[in-house]
């Protein structure tokens, strides 16, 4: 379990790092290459030079993405039984399994927030009407989506390793005491004691018949 925890505090924290790039980022979308090529210029744009509908939807989605992950973070150090802090073990458990649903939930959100960017662009690449300025995929696009697997991942880790330590069983050991040890004694002693008078029964059923 202790593995599972600082493997799963990786990726969560590995997750959020990667959505804060994507979403300080200015390369979500990307000129196309035959513009490019015409022009000799490339253009790049983010999630903070334009002020569309979708565009503050996914700035919206990025950002409670980024805050979800944050409070997740602090919740998988309090909830690790590898620190002093967080209470009992019972208590750990409920704040690492929080943690790990609040680690979905930030995933959840940017992926969301990716593909409603994603798929703005592709529609505007691929229609024939439109006869603006068209745009590919940028290299935040896949950061964000790469973040968000990683916080998946994380947070689907701190909630079976929750599981996991719940189904572990404990060793209880019973004293019997003193008692045993004595017990047999007793036996041991009878048994001999039976052993001799049959002997010298015998014994003695040899000398009658003589």
């Amino acid at each position: 379990m202790f593995w599972a925890q600082i493997s799963a505090l990786v990726f969560g924290i590995g997750g959020v790092g990667a959505l804060i790039a994507a979403t300080v980022s200015n390369e979500w979308k990307v000129t196309t290459r035959a513009s490019s090529v015409i022009t000799a210029t490339w253009i790049f744009q983010g999630l903070w030079m334009n002020c569309g509908g979708y565009i503050q939807a996914c700035r919206g989605l990025m950002i409670a993405a980024v805050s979800l992950g944050f409070f997740a973070s602090i919740f998988a150090l309090f909830g690790m039984k590898c620190t002093k802090v967080g209470g009992s073990d019972k208590a750990k458990a409920k704040i690492a399994c929080l943690a790990g649903i609040v680690f979905i939930l930030s995933g959840l959100c940017s992926m969301t927030g990716c593909s409603l960017y994603a798929n703005k662009i592709t529609t505007e690449f691929f229609d024939p009407l439109y006869v603006e300025q068209k745009y590919e995929l940028g290299a935040a696009l896949f950061i964000g989506w790469a973040g968000a697997s990683l916080c998946i991942i994380g947070g689907v880790i701190f909630c079976f390793s929750i599981s996991d330590n719940s189904k572990t069983p404990r060793m209880t050991y019973a004293y019997n005491g003193a008692t045993s040890v004595l017990s047999s004694r007793p036996k041991y002693q009878s048994g001999e004691g039976d052993f001799k008078n049959t002997s010298s029964s015998k014994q003695f059923d040899k000398n009658a018949y003589v």
